[in-house]
Formats: structure tokens, C-alpha cells, sequence
């Protein structure tokens, strides 16, 4: 596919998904962009801009409660607690998009984590992710990062100090996993700003 024909298709999908929404613009702006020129909605309402995180890494996961996997969230809850500190955002991305494994909506998807996986860290509204009408977030990395789109729940995004994606890993890669821990030190290691 040509870089033209994918950058027309990734903006329509911006389109599509609403581009209104709190960073949707941004979308248009696609690979060499920034992570913090998008947003989110919160579960209570409201935006979620990324560029709330500036200057710091932000892993980025679709999660569901209803997975398979959903046992991961208390992983990323263990990495968000020993690393946030050290400027680690953990953001949980709920997402229907598989399975529909996340029936729940709104408050109702952080309390589950909550209860359920003992989860703190910050969480968006239930979000699209895959493509064609992915969020314009998902849209920008899967143009940053081709081939490495979300297959299934779990997928992780860590974006890097200064809002660039820095890597992607599967669902099947465990938040504990050395790759990824060794990725997020790289990253924490980096100065601020």
C-alpha cells in the first residue's frame, strides 16, 4: 500500500471515528506526530489528553474484563505501582473490540478493575481500537508502527519521554516480561524533557 493511499485511509478513519473528539485533529497529522497531541474520554466524562503526561512514558493498553487475559491487569497494576515514581503512566484503554470482552461501560469498567485486579491506574472510556475506525491514538501508531496493530485484548503501546512511539508488544507478552521491563528502564532512564 502506498504511503498516500494509507494516510488517506487512516484520515478517513479519523473521519469516521469522530475526529471531533479531544485529539481526533491530530490524527490527520499521522507518522512523525507526537502521542501528546491526542486524547481520550474518561470513563466519568470529559477528555483525557495525553499531553497531561508530557514528559513521561505512558504504557498504553487495550483491556477488557471479560478476557482471557484480563489477569494481565494486575500485572500492570504491579508496574504502575513500582514505577510510577520513577514517571510510568499506566493507561488502560478498555475496548469491545474483541469478542466484545468488555460488556461493561463507563465507572462500571474501573470499579470491575478495581475490585476484581486491585487496578489505580488511570483508564479511558471504552474505546475502538482496531482498524478501520480505530481512535485517532491507534490510528497514529499503527501508522508509526505498521504491522504491530492490536490483534487482541492485552496489546501494548509504550510511548516513549518526548510523546514518540518507542515500541509495541504483543498480547501474549506478560507485563512482567524482561523485554518489557527492559524497555520501560530504557525509557526511565531518559531525562525528562
Amino acid at each position: 500500500m502506498t504511503m498516500l493511499r494509507r494516510e488517506a485511509l487512516i484520515l478517513l478513519g479519523a473521519v469516521a471515528a469522530g475526529a471531533s473528539r479531544a485529539g481526533g485533529a491530530a490524527a490527520a497529522g499521522l507518522a512523525g506526530g507526537r502521542a501528546g497531541s491526542f486524547g481520550f474520554d474518561r470513563p466519568e466524562g470529559g477528555p483525557l489528553p495525553l499531553s497531561g503526561f508530557a514528559g513521561r512514558p505512558i504504557l498504553v493498553v487495550n483491556t477488557a474484563t471479560a478476557c482471557g487475559y484480563a489477569g494481565q491487569l494486575a500485572g500492570l497494576q504491579t508496574l504502575w505501582t513500582r514505577f510510577q515514581d520513577r514517571g510510568l503512566t499506566v493507561l488502560g484503554v478498555p475496548s469491545p473490540d474483541f469478542g466484545n470482552q468488555e460488556p461493561l461501560d463507563g465507572t462500571a469498567i474501573v470499579e470491575a478493575a478495581r475490585r476484581n485486579h486491585g487496578v489505580t491506574f488511570p483508564m479511558t472510556a471504552k474505546t475502538r481500537v482496531r482498524m478501520p475506525n480505530a481512535h485517532p491514538f491507534y490510528q497514529w501508531a499503527a501508522a508509526e508502527k505498521p504491522g504491530e496493530t492490536p490483534r487482541w485484548n492485552f496489546h501494548k503501546y509504550l510511548v516513549a519521554r518526548d510523546g514518540t512511539l518507542a515500541a509495541a508488544f504483543a498480547t501474549q507478552v506478560e507485563p512482567t516480561d524482561p523485554r518489557l521491563i527492559s524497555a520501560l528502564a530504557a525509557e526511565l532512564d531518559k531525562p525528562a524533557g
